[in-house]
């Protein structure tokens, strides 16, 4: 079980790093920079290695959230979760240079290459920065980008598929206050736990969609996934599939055209992640989220070993799905990493 929960990590980071050099290209522009087929590789940079961006920046301070209430739970009782994950994505904005006030603890604080601006989002920002924690009944804007959904694989590693949902979209809402915002992040989270308890990807897409459906305001979000689902079940070209799709810089757009590759190709790692950055969107979220998807379905075994090996932040990214997986420990080296507070 171990090596799904490293993949969808380690492939989330991986879709991230590969897409991220295109991000705010045409898909003209890059065939012209990369050949007719693409990007289609991993470009390593000074540090040796494939940068990661905002995307796994905020999936990391998700975990270290969970891990951190997971903590206070098991040592003081009740915990209001959202509130502990909203002091992590402050932790975050304060790598991004922006003095928020909070506890600066924990071991993921302290990993220096978190310490970068790799283009973050302005909602994710100026909704943190804010001083204000948004909820569903209480949203903070009626923004309804990616910045959510890019961020949730994690919710879906912790909980059963309903309390996922729920979660997802409750960890969205902090920053993002449109449905479609939030009930992707949702709809993402409840897609991560039915891959892990199912092994059956087209299975898991179906019961997120009845998910979906019972919720309010569900209805943009629904139809864009639908769509991909008929898309890959089709013999369209997948250039042309995305395209209707969207671009995916808002959440319902990205998850669509993530389910979309991940169905398409989800016998194989690496064309999935290559067709999921290759057009004029935001490539980069659509990567980070196409590989936290098959990364958690076909497990470290479904990737490729260099790829793995060459993601910035990979030896951390491991031993936070170890983490992730493991819940708790009385130890003090875990109260140290993931304090209760």
């Amino acid at each position: 079980m171990n090596t799904y929960f490293r993949g969808c990590l380690i492939g989330g980071a991986i879709g991230d790093a590969l897409g991220w050099p295109v991000e705010f290209m045409q898909l003209k522009e890059i065939k012209k920079n990369f050949g007719d087929q693409g990007i289609t590789n991993l470009m390593v940079a000074k540090n040796g290695y494939a940068e990661i961006t905002d995307d796994t920046q905020m999936t990391i301070f998700t975990v270290e959230g969970l891990l951190r209430a997971e903590n206070r739970r098991s040592n003081r009782g009740n915990v209001h979760l959202p509130s502990m994950v909203h002091q992590s994505y402050l932790r975050w904005l304060a790598t991004q240079g922006v003095d928020s006030q909070v506890n600066k603890d924990g071991w993921v604080y302290g990993l220096d290459s978190l310490h970068t601006r790799r283009a973050p989002g302005n909602t994710c920002l100026s909704a943190l920065a804010s001083g204000l924690m948004g909820e569903i009944k209480k949203p903070i804007n009626g923004s309804k980008g990616c910045g959510g959904v890019m961020r949730t694989a994690p919710v879906g590693l912790f909980f059963n598929k309903k309390a996922a949902f729920q979660y997802g979209c409750e960890l969205a809402a902090i920053t993002h206050g449109h449905p479609s915002g939030y009930l992707s992040s949702g709809a993402l989270g409840y897609l991560i736990a039915a891959i892990i308890e199912t092994s059956n990807l087209p299975q898991a897409v179906e019961g997120m969609l009845e998910e979906l459906n019972a919720w309010q305001q569900h209805e943009e979000c629904t139809a864009v996934v639908t769509k991909a689902v008929q898309l890959a079940n089709d013999t369209i070209p997948d250039s042309k599939a995305i395209e209707i799709l969207g671009e995916g810089w808002v959440g319902e757009e990205a998850l669509a055209i993530s389910i979309y590759c991940a169905l398409k190709h989800q016998n194989n790692f690496q064309t999935a992640l290559i067709t999921s950055v290759n057009h004029n969107g935001d490539s980069d979220s659509t990567g980070a989220i196409t590989g936290n998807i098959l990364g958690a379905l076909l497990g470290m075994e479904g990737i490729p070993e260099q790829w793995g090996k060459q993601v910035e932040l990979s030896a951390e990214l491991l031993e936070l799905a170890d983490d992730l997986f493991k819940r708790y420990d009385e130890s003090q080296v875990w109260q140290g990493k993931y304090p209760g507070r």
